[in-house]
């Protein structure tokens, strides 16, 4: 592997943390940045509508804006890289506090990155978040 590569991977990771950081302190700004102008977010796992950047962050920045806690730990990142794109998967597990919830709400998956080398350095085109598994979700409580 060259220093090139080498240098390649780590600024992907970077990116990936950053978004995870961007979404815990509510940085809207950040989790912009982090993606390009014309990137296409997926969360249809936890129900959100598909679709533009800035149409998607619109929804999750005023969700995310009521939820008292979130901590993203993300890990085994996983980068294929091509030139100046690359596809990106990597682990999360999410602690979270839900506005009204009494317990802890728990989640874990795969986030998948389509990323590209700009100007500005990585940037993610494209994510599509699988969520695997959650537990004390208060909508999937016994009625």
């Amino acid at each position: 592997m060259d220093l090139q590569t080498v240098q390649d991977k780590i600024e992907i990771a970077e990116l990936i943390y950053r978004y995870a950081r961007a979404v815990d302190t509510k940085n809207w700004e950040l989790l912009t940045n982090v993606f390009t102008e014309d990137a296409h977010l997926d969360y249809s796992a936890v129900g959100y509508p598909a679709g533009s950047r800035d149409q998607v962050l619109t929804l999750l920045t005023q969700a995310l804006g009521q939820v008292p806690m979130t901590q993203h730990f993300v890990t085994n990142v996983e980068v294929e890289l091509d030139g100046d794109t690359a596809n990106v998967r990597a682990m999360f597990y999410n602690p979270m506090q839900l506005p009204g919830a009494a317990e802890m709400t728990y989640c874990g998956g795969n986030y998948h990155h389509e990323v590209v080398r700009t100007a500005d350095g990585w940037k993610s085109a494209r994510v599509t978040e699988e969520n695997l598994w959650f537990s004390n979700h208060p909508a999937k409580s016994p009625a």
